[in-house]
């Protein structure tokens, strides 16, 4: 469950926008054939119905339903007490409750059309149960996988995209900056308190207490002795947009030359070369639902590489002198010919 303020801005991001996106949609699903589409949303795979909606659950899960003629339902399974909260934060014609989300998105699909052909964003990703109850609700529907047809019109981000994830950069940034304390418990909570003020929806922060000892991210609970070098990493979510940004601290000193190469290696994506000579590297992504999605890197077996345009969050490790340093930022890749940029400096 998440703990921040989740409102919305009309300024960062106005009906306009959100038009568009749904515009494309609908284009795409008329090409398919497709009378209806259904994107699933829950607090740790919100960014399908945001993108679309502007909706994030604090809690619990929902189906947005697109008919491809009609304005969008949010059919969710929160009490009827919080539906003037969603119906604030989020751009869709209805919003109705039940503890059975599947069995009413179906009768109300098939209310319009018993046979309807209905898409599924990340149909395998979708709880049996779920799927149960849509074709319980709607017997006649076709229900097809349209999770290539919605990862497609995600692929590249749109300028207020960008502006969402470059604001979530910079409060994590800002909060990176504020690490001090005489132990690692007081440095995560200066961390949060600042990442919190500046207006982060949530932040998670994860540690490698010991860089000399475990280069691995993990979430601390109590307080752990610090080694020589230690790095965070700051997973911050503002309005719908989340992105990873890391820092090293200690010794060695993280340098300039060590930041140039790693942006060096960022520009060169979606291709893999600029990371030779980094012990490790990852890219993430969001192609449906989960934010921040494994696409590819030197751990990664089954490579999704992002699209040009695609907003993306980079970690690797480089070696100095024997001794690891992490870094990690978000980026937004370039399009044919065009190197990627980091959307903050280390």
């Amino acid at each position: 469950m998440r703990r921040g303020l989740i409102s919305r801005s009309l300024a960062e991001l106005p009906d306009a926008v959100l038009d568009a996106r749904l515009a494309r949609l609908r284009a795409a699903m008329t090409e398919a054939h497709l009378d209806a589409l259904i994107v699933y949303t829950n607090n740790t795979r919100a960014a399908g119905v945001s993108w679309l909606t502007g909706f994030v659950p604090y809690w619990s899960e929902a189906l947005l339903v697109v008919p491809r003629v009609r304005e969008p339902v949010l059919v969710v399974a929160l009490t009827y007490r919080v539906k003037s909260w969603i119906e604030r934060v989020s751009r869709v014609a209805d919003v109705i409750h039940t503890p059975r989300i599947g069995l009413e998105a179906a009768r109300m699909i098939a209310a319009a059309r018993a046979d309807a052909a209905v898409g599924i964003a990340d149909l395998d990703g979708l709880a049996a149960g779920i799927v149960d109850d849509l074709r319980e609700g709607g017997p006649r529907l076709t229900l097809s996988d349209a999770t290539d047809l919605f990862a497609r019109l995600r692929a590249e981000a749109d300028p207020a995209e960008i502006a969402l994830a470059t604001k979530a950069a910079v409060i994590a940034q800002t909060a990176l900056a504020q690490a001090s304390g005489h132990g690692l418990g007081d440095i995560i909570a200066a961390v949060e308190l600042r990442a919190r003020e500046y207006g982060a929806e949530e932040i998670y922060i994860a540690a490698a207490p010991d860089l000399g000892r475990d280069r691995r991210f993990r979430r601390v609970e109590g307080e752990v002795s610090l080694g020589e070098s230690f790095a965070l990493r700051a997973t911050v979510a503002y309005k719908g947009a989340w992105v990873r940004l890391v820092r090293s601290f200690g010794q060695p000193v993280p340098d300039d030359e060590a930041a140039a190469r790693f942006a060096a290696a960022v520009a060169q994506l979606p291709g893999e070369r600029g990371f030779d000579g980094f012990s490790s590297w990852l890219v993430e992504g969001c192609r449906i639902a989960q934010p921040l999605e494994p696409l590819m890197g030197s751990r990664v077996t089954d490579a999704k590489p992002p699209a040009p345009h695609a907003l993306v969050s980079v970690q690797a490790c480089l070696e100095i002198d024997g001794r690891p340093m992490l870094f990690g930022a978000p980026a937004l890749l370039g399009g044919r010919g065009e190197a990627a940029g980091l959307l903050v400096q280390l």
